[in-house]
């Protein structure tokens, strides 16, 4: 047997387990990213999706965890822009700072697009990475649970937004913190925050990745070979380095069958795949345990009387609009925007329509703030959207000759 046949079990095994991990972390099965792949390029940008902080903070938890913390200053014109109109005195010390969560083996770096648009319209952005995650230190593997992230937020907000009104964004894991932190802190969410986003995530309560049978399969895999896989491969780095490099198909895998449903631009593939697969592989392993029973739902009456905006997507197979509908049911005037085409990572794959809906909301909240209006008056709503948009430059640019294309054919032209 050749060492090419020798080794493909074990690149199987590896890329199998992490696509099961990323599957549980970005929970979405995307058949249609596989058979659209020249949508995908289509839709390619010269987008490096950076985001240079204005500032760079580490803050120190109580168990002695290092969380990194970036925060987005806008300019004074764009923050006194955004102040006029909408809050009490029109000056900008009275816009809310935002706060964004992000989920399971993700990081800060997955809001690169909401972080330019809430900056851009003249608010101050707050994103940290979850302890284990990102740029942040390690916690004890059996600190890798709800309860305890929501002491780290409290502990983000307490450090770095101590004062004035708050809009918190959460992203499936994200989005339970949230909750969770509802219930460690109900006066601070009663006093400070006036807007809350639950982005594709869920209260608990019923079964996670609940979406299918490859759903199914995926978490079934998960549970039982993770640990046997995931925490040997964490102690042999060189291992895994090599598993990567061999398997020249894993991102495909990742992202096509894990992430996404809808295509998306190639190098947004790669840059997705990049924050996936730089959590470390124990870490993923010990937070497994943090999902199982998991239920929140009576820490949503502490989010009454808040304005919430909960979206996310009609395929997303890991929190799939069952979930959402129970943050609805306990949350009177919340509104439910659900998105075709879209999975779990639904800020990356639909950033506009989801940029559109947070503005909407943080500015709904200033004003209501302002004129005193009763959040629990407001209609329960709930729309579905398709991003009308992305399709037709999909389909334009596909359309398009490539520029080999057209050399080729102009070469052609002048050899007639």
């Amino acid at each position: 047997m050749s060492p090419a046949r020798r080794r493909n079990p074990l690149v199987g095994v590896g890329a199998t387990i992490v696509g099961a991990a990323a599957g549980v972390a970005a929970g979405i099965v995307a058949d249609r990213a596989t058979k659209h792949r020249a949508a995908m390029f289509a839709l390619d940008t010269r987008d490096t999706y950076e985001v240079v902080p204005d500032q760079e903070r580490v803050v120190l938890t109580d168990d002695g965890v290092t969380l990194h913390v970036e925060i987005d200053e806008p300019s004074a014109e764009a923050a006194t822009a955004a102040a006029q109109g909408r809050t009490a005195h029109g000056r900008a010390d009275e816009l809310p700072t935002v706060v964004l969560t992000h989920g399971y083996c993700l990081s800060l770096r997955c809001w690169v697009f909401q972080r330019r648009a809430l900056k851009a319209a003249g608010y101050r952005v707050v994103s940290w990475d979850h302890r284990g995650h990102g740029q942040s230190g390690r916690g004890e593997p059996d600190s890798y649970v709800v309860d305890r992230l929501a002491k780290d937020l409290h502990t983000v907000i307490d450090k770095v937004a101590p004062t004035g009104d708050l809009v918190l964004v959460g992203h499936s894991m994200g989005g339970m913190t949230i909750m969770a932190l509802g219930r460690l802190d109900p006066r601070l969410v009663k006093d400070r925050v006036i807007a809350v986003a639950f982005v594709a995530t869920s209260p608990g309560g019923i079964t996670l990745a609940n979406g299918g049978r490859r759903a199914t399969i995926g978490k079934q895999l998960l549970g039982r070979l993770g640990p046997v896989v995931l925490a040997p491969l964490s102690e042999r780095p060189e291992l895994w380095a090599w598993l990567r490099r061999s398997n020249s198909t894993l991102e495909d895998f990742l992202v096509d069958q894990n992430s996404f449903a809808s295509p998306v631009a190639a190098s947004l593939v790669h840059y997705t795949t990049d924050i996936l697969l730089s959590t470390p592989l124990d870490v993923i392993n010990d937070y497994l345990g943090a999902f199982d029973g998991f239920d929140i739902r009576p820490a949503l009456q502490h989010f009454r009387g808040t304005h919430v905006l909960v979206f996310n997507g009609v395929d997303d197979i890991l929190t799939p609009p069952e979930h959402s509908e129970l943050i609805i049911e306990a949350i009177p005037g919340a509104e439910h925007v659900l998105v075709r085409d879209a999975g779990h990572v639904i800020m990356l794959e639909h950033p506009d329509l989801l940029n559109a809906q947070l503005l909407d909301l943080v500015e709904g909240a200033v004003r209501a703030r302002v004129e005193h209006l009763a959040v629990s008056q407001k209609p329960r709503v709930q729309r579905t959207m398709t991003n009308v948009a992305k399709e037709r430059l999909a389909r334009a640019r596909t359309a398009r000759p490539s520029r080999h294309a057209r050399v080729a054919e102009s070469k052609q032209r002048r050899g007639a």
